[in-house]
């Protein structure tokens, strides 16, 4: 009978090492790359541990014996660190991640694993004996020391299930099978303790058999839910998680009480239990209006796959909240209708008007000389000016077509060749390649280009070119330069010092903005005089 007890525990922990290698051959499936690496040394170290007990109880002599459980004590003390950065990944934390963390913590188990592997010489952690019950085995005999480092192994691993367990708590999601497996982990800790008082069992470390049932059984048997713990996790959003059929295989709290009809839906089509979600998901539209406490809220419905391995085997749906970024979209919306109605009115009602004004007076001064026709073909001709600018600003507003990779010179000598300005000097100072609409650039670049021939008179240098730490480019003239008090001024609507239309620097503005960019004012840097315009936040291709 004590042979056969002696085999079952040299069985138990040689199969707690087999499961662990096996788990390594399934740690593939887990897609967070940083709680894959945590719970692929978790099976490394907790496998090893199995192991070194399994070798302490079966190996003949007593020095292997004691060179085992030395190892198993290394092994031992190595999965704290490994449940630790588990914990820390699988939660989402970033301890794992600290450098600081990370070499005090190697610094610690180094000093703690030199300790261990002297033992032979100095005799302060443990020491061996005989033993008979319930088998002959080589029993151990802990020491101070050795309980002060396992008191300590054990307060850091309660950290990591602090972490595990408030993860759990929060999901909203069924998490009583992963519960069930993180408790199984620390079970052990009460045959440590009945092993270290009595002669029941011997004095082992049991813990590597925790790890391993929890390692089996997140692997083998609720991978998928050990994901979608993860999965949902990380957001305070609905979650419905489907099968592969859009079926129902799971939701959390918050998507219950978003919609009710969810409760008790398990195995059922999506779209039978919630046709608006079912919709969203086959249709273009991705919102939808629901009555929350009399209040019309809006919420955005996506969908995530959800893979085992390289398999998909259902998707993670998520229904986010939306109704601040709903009731703004719907604002510009309607902005953007009305400015296009002002365009509207503004191309025909009143360019109409002026084109028959203007006609009038060109055929009056076909027939007679006078100043005041001058004067009046002039002022014809800034309204026709202000109609182009406001038509642009009321048509295209903050919008981009699509963009493509462009080239800062090319774009330069195509916007100057639509500029008037035979007695200009154009200087393209290097290239810059960047991703943008090529037309809206063409129509910055001509406004400024326009605004130096104005300011800066009929033989004014332009010169164009990339920002020296590659995060945009310039254009500068050497003409009289714009006062440093007016510098943040000139891009406002209507702003001008001239006889301009005082659109077109907002122009500018509009057209960077709408790309992500930046464009500000300030003095020439390759000149005495003159003003530059900055254009940053550019990402260049390069």
């Amino acid at each position: 009978m004590t042979g056969l007890v002696f085999v079952g525990y040299v069985a138990v922990f040689g199969v707690s090492a087999l499961a662990c290698v096996a788990g390594l051959s399934q740690v593939e499936h887990v897609k967070d790359p940083d709680t894959r690496r945590g719970l692929a040394a978790l099976l490394v170290t907790s496998g090893g541990w199995a192991a070194a007990q399994a070798g302490f109880l079966a190996l003949p002599s007593t020095q292997l014996k004691v060179a085992a459980y030395t190892g198993g004590l290394i092994f031992g003390l190595a999965t704290v660190g490994a449940w630790l950065y588990f914990c820390s990944a699988y939660t989402g934390r970033a301890f794992h991640r600290d450098p600081l963390v990370r070499r005090v913590a190697l610094g610690v188990f180094l000093a703690v694993v030199a300790v261990k592997v002297t033992n032979p010489v100095h005799g302060f952690y443990f020491g061996v004996e005989q033993a008979s019950a319930p088998f002959r085995h080589l029993a151990v005999d802990h020491y101070v020391l050795h309980w002060v480092v396992m008191g300590t192994a054990y307060a850091l691993a309660a950290v990591g299930y602090f972490m595990l367990f408030e993860l759990l708590g929060q999901t909203g999601y069924d998490t009583r099978p992963l519960l069930v497996l993180v408790g199984i982990t620390g079970l052990p800790v009460a045959a440590d303790i009945v092993g270290a008082s009595t002669s029941i069992i011997p004095e082992l470390s049991y813990e590597s058999l925790g790890v391993a049932a929890f390692a089996v059984g997140v692997l083998f048997v609720f991978l998928d839910r050990f994901q979608a713990v993860q999965l949902a996790g990380d957001v305070d959003n609905a979650v419905v998680f489907l099968t592969e059929e859009d079926e129902i295989r799971d939701t959390n709290e918050r998507a219950r009480e978003l919609f009710p009809a969810l409760m008790g839906a398990t195995g059922e089509p999506l779209a039978d239990v919630v046709p608006a979600i079912a919709d969203r998901l086959a249709g273009e539209r991705d919102v939808i209006e629901l009555d929350r406490g009399g209040e019309r809220r809006f919420y955005q419905v996506s969908a995530t796959p959800f893979t085992f391995g390289r398999t998909r085997v259902g998707e993670m749906v998520v229904v986010t909240d939306v109704t601040n970024e709903e009731h703004a979209r719907r604002q510009i919306q309607r902005q953007n209708e009305r400015l296009g109605q002002f365009a509207s009115v503004v191309s025909h009602d009143l360019r109409n008007p002026l084109n028959v004004a203007a006609g009038r007076v060109d055929l009056e001064r076909d027939q007679r000389n006078s100043e005041h026709l001058d004067a009046a073909a002039r002022a014809l001709d800034r309204m026709e000016q202000i109609i182009e600018g406001v038509l642009m600003l009321a048509r295209e507003g903050e919008d981009i077509g699509e963009r493509s990779r462009v080239s800062l010179a090319a774009l330069a000598e195509q916007a100057w060749a639509s500029v008037a300005a035979e007695e200009a000097t154009h200087v393209v100072d290097g290239d810059l390649a960047f991703d943008a609409d090529a037309d809206r650039v063409v129509q910055l670049m001509e406004n400024l280009y326009r605004n130096s021939v104005e300011h800066g008179g009929p033989d004014v240098t332009v010169r164009v070119g990339a920002l020296a730490d590659g995060s945009g480019f310039y254009i500068e003239d050497d003409g009289p330069g714009i006062p440093a008090d007016l510098q943040d001024d000139i891009f406002e609507m209507g702003y001008t010092t001239s006889d301009g239309t005082g659109l077109g620097l907002s122009i500018v503005e509009t057209i960077a903005s709408a790309h992500g960019w930046e464009v500000a004012a300030t003095d020439a840097a390759q000149s005495e005089t003159g003003a530059r315009f900055e254009i940053t936040g550019v990402e260049s291709a390069e």
